[in-house]
């Protein structure tokens, strides 16, 4: 592929992620309704992936972020430092006792089992990432001083508000400014749209920040609602892991877009909340690259699979610049991350390598 990565020895960081950062109440095996215990995570579409590259691949990451200034924000960060992610880029914003000038944003989600799906309820308006402005970063010290060889952001944190689309276009087109390597997850989030223009908006700003991306992140209904491409054939099909649908989408978006040097997505068939069928597959240079199928997969807490599914991909772009590689890492990690609670993935690079190679889950002593 024609992929240039700045090396490492010019660069602080091998990636950061710019995005929001939850603090995550999660109730266990039980529901939210009726919890009276909760335990904590951090989590966030964003950092998730570079939370994944530094604990599981032994990157150095970093979070681009702001937090209110107050216990919850320190929390978070406590969170952060445990995960190994450099906290050094996050800004921390002034807030009053009740979080009228800015708050940090909690996520209730409860995992679900059998034919009772997980549910998720955000509380995340007036956040302090929501609120910051490109004014708020000072993007040519962290590309242009510092370095940075990989960018990660997406659909998420571009939805908050106003102010994080035009954030989110300020920090890629300087991290292509000085040959940072940009990937971008769609994640379409149609309620998250809805307070600020909807699908109309949503396309608008994906379609002008799809022109700074290496690496583009998405599922057919991603493309259709983002870019306003729709997939070829029904959705059976496609979710029945056919590629030719999606080979066709994306063999479109790749002209309209000729900056696209990969375009990958995961494959998920729902049997019941617990056992998925999983699978990715991953488009470079004309050519469609599957990764193995996992199927009947048995999951813990489905939250966070994609993320670790971007991650994998990002590491094994990095380190191999084969796509079947990175796909195979994406898959694997993706599929690992599930069968441990919270956002984010609890596994080794060595357990990721074992399973591209086909280990089982024989006991290990």
């Amino acid at each position: 592929m024609d992929f240039h990565i700045k090396p490492k020895k010019d660069c602080r960081f091998d990636a950061i992620s710019l995005g929001e950062v939850m603090l995550r109440f999660d109730p266990g095996e039980g529901r939210i309704r009726t919890a009276r215990n909760f335990r904590v995570w951090e989590g966030g579409g964003e950092y998730n992936v570079a939370r994944g590259l530094r604990r599981c691949f032994g990157m150095h990451t970093a979070i681009l972020t702001a937090f209110a200034d107050n216990e919850v924000g320190m929390l978070l960060e406590d969170l952060i430092l445990q995960g190994g992610v450099d906290p050094s880029l996050i800004r921390w914003m002034q807030t009053d006792g009740s979080g009228r000038i800015c708050r940090n944003g909690i996520n209730f989600t409860e995992r679900g089992f059998g034919i009772r799906g997980a549910k998720g309820c955000s509380d995340r308006a007036n956040t302090a990432i929501s609120k910051a402005a490109p004014k708020d970063f000072d993007f040519e010290s962290v590309f242009g001083t510092l370095g940075v060889r990989w960018l990660h952001t997406g659909g998420i944190y571009a939805a908050l508000s106003e102010q994080s689309c035009e954030t989110v276009l300020a920090a890629i087109k300087t991290a292509k400014k000085y040959g940072t390597i940009v990937s971008y997850d769609l994640n379409y989030r149609p309620s998250m749209w809805e307070a600020i223009g909807g699908k109309k908006r949503a396309q608008q700003v994906n379609q002008e920040i799809a022109s700074y991306v290496d690496v583009m992140i998405g599922n057919e209904e991603d493309f259709t609602a983002c870019l306003g491409l729709e997939v070829k054939g029904n959705d059976s099909d496609f979710k029945q892991l056919n590629p030719d649908g999606y080979r066709d989408m994306i063999s479109r978006a790749a002209k309209i877009y000729p900056n696209f040097k990969v375009v990958a997505t995961t494959l998920r068939t729902v049997q019941t909340a617990t056992v998925n069928d999983w699978r990715a597959i991953c488009w470079a240079d004309g050519a469609i690259f599957r990764s193995k199928e996992y199927k009947g997969l048995e999951i813990l807490d489905r939250v966070g699979g994609g993320d670790s599914f971007a991650s994998g991909l990002i590491y094994g772009l990095m380190e191999t610049n084969d796509p079947q590689t990175a796909v195979e890492y994406g898959a694997a990690h993706g599929a690992l991350a599930m069968t441990t609670p919270g956002d984010t993935s609890m596994v080794s690079k060595k357990e990721v390598e074992a399973l591209v190679g086909g280990a089982g889950a024989r006991v290990q002593r």
